[in-house]
């Protein structure tokens, strides 16, 4: 889930920077063209308006139209092609124009500020017959003695619209499809990419269902460094919980002998007060570290990784041989376990609780004992299991009160049955360290049921 994840903000975060990049070039290269077909069309008028000029300049054909610009358009009224000659004198203005102007005129760029280029001429959008969109270059001329000229050529601005219409057209298919394919070598690349995460994700997960005890297969050279350390730290975990367990084992074994003398000399002088005291202190002291002892080796076999046992098998031999243990008192034990029901712990551990819960509800049944196991998952998507085991018995049962006090370690409600009164706190212990849990009722049978909850694989 989580390297599916990775690959999702992967594949999202590509398609933005795609998206934007392609955005971003698409705009400068509609800028850039839309640049080059308006230096094209300023060409194309700069022809025409150098034609003119020289018309004009020939004194010979001052009063003639020109007639070599080889453009019908200028012919065609209001054909969106113009051309226009101002004569500038203090006491007289004389226009000259393409028949194509008809009545109109064209504005002067010189009126409205626009500076000329570093060939005497202008250029600029302006507004012309029709409300036409022109594209006007001018410039202006002295004759001398023949005054002055300003000197217009324009042209209909809807090529250049159109032209770079089409090619942003163009270029919006162009980078679509190029957009398309990029988001599709992105897909395969992240896909194949992560594929190494995805086995060491599903490597780590068989390892922590006991299905396997380290990575396995190869990865790539960049992936390779982490699969070889996590096994590392793999065996590095088994190797202290194996130094642990040796070191409790140690520590009985050195306690065990001096506690054993100390009640010995105790012992032999008979009711003397002072040894009476040592006894139980002594006695103590052998519970108390009875308890830690137990607590540090159910801890160390909880930290093991991996380790997955099945319920059934357990379960059916521990019934067997309670139904030994308590053939005179003719007790029956029922049993409903499933074959997918397992563990993830150490099958001493689930003997340990399940044998002290069944061997309880023997003690105190009439005739019968029902055992049944489930494995069930602990939230809609599946990711956690866990696993229920329910002890019922048709004995007496417990009032709340007494439900409270049975879990305390030691705690015997009836002396006549036999027992330390360990059991059922050791089961509690045991189930906590591994993260579960022990809960009392009323069983449906009319005895006490024990509903005993561990992770499940």
């Amino acid at each position: 889930m989580r390297a599916n994840s990775l690959a999702l903000r992967l594949f999202f975060s590509a398609a933005a920077w795609t998206v934007v990049i392609l955005v971003t070039t698409g705009l400068v290269l509609s800028s850039v063209y839309r640049g080059a077909v308006e230096r094209a069309f300023d060409r194309r008028l700069a022809v025409y308006l150098r034609t003119i000029v020289a018309d004009v300049a020939t004194p010979d054909d001052t009063n003639e139209r020109p007639s070599q610009l080889g453009e019908p358009l200028f012919e065609l009224p209001l054909s969106g092609w113009y051309w226009q000659v101002t004569r500038l004198e203090p006491s007289k203005v004389d226009v000259r124009s393409s028949r194509s102007l008809w009545d109109s005129t064209l504005p002067h760029l010189e009126d409205r500020g626009v500076a000329p280029s570093a060939s005497g001429t202008r250029q600029d959008y302006v507004q012309g017959p029709e409300d036409q969109r022109l594209r006007l270059l001018e410039r202006t001329i002295d004759l001398g003695e023949e005054g002055r000229f300003l000197v217009a050529v324009a042209g209909d601005a809807s090529e250049i619209d159109d032209e770079t219409r089409n090619f942003d057209r163009a270029l919006l298919i162009t980078f679509a499809v190029l957009g398309f394919v990029l988001l599709l070598i992105t897909t395969f690349q992240v896909r194949f990419g992560l594929a190494p995460l995805n086995r060491i994700s599903q490597g780590l997960a068989a390892i922590r269902s006991g299905a396997a005890e380290k990575l396995e297969g190869n990865f790539p050279v960049e992936i390779a460094p982490l699969a070889r350390e996590t096994n590392a730290l793999l065996d590095a975990n088994r190797e202290i919980v194996m130094r642990a367990r040796t070191h409790v084992g140690n520590l009985a074994h050195a306690l065990k002998t001096p506690l054993s003398v100390m009640v010995n000399e105790a012992t032999a002088h008979g009711e003397d007060p002072f040894a009476s005291k040592v006894r139980e202190q002594t006695d103590i002291m052998r519970d108390q570290v009875a308890r830690h002892l137990e607590r540090a080796r159910l801890a160390a076999r909880v930290a093991t990784i991996g380790t997955v046992t099945e319920v059934r098998p357990v379960v059916m031999a521990l019934a067997r041989t309670m139904e030994k243990i308590h053939r005179d008192r003719g007790v029956a034990i029922e049993l409903d376990a499933p074959e997918d029901a397992r563990f993830r712990g150490e099958r001493q551990d689930l003997e340990e609780m399940i044998g002290n819960l069944v061997d309880n509800a023997c003690k105190w049944a009439q005739s019968r004992v029902a055992v049944e196991a489930a494995s069930e998952r602990s939230d809609a998507a599946g990711e956690r299991r866990f696993v229920r085991i329910v002890v019922d018995d048709d004995g007496p049962g417990l009032s709340p009160q007494q439900r409270e006090l049975i879990a305390r370690r030691g705690q015997r409600l009836d002396e006549t049955k036999p027992g330390s009164g360990l059991g059922l706190s050791i089961v509690v212990e045991l189930a906590n360290l591994y993260g579960g849990g022990l809960t009392l009722g009323t069983a449906p049978i009319g005895g006490l049921r024990v509903e005993l909850v561990l992770p499940g694989a």
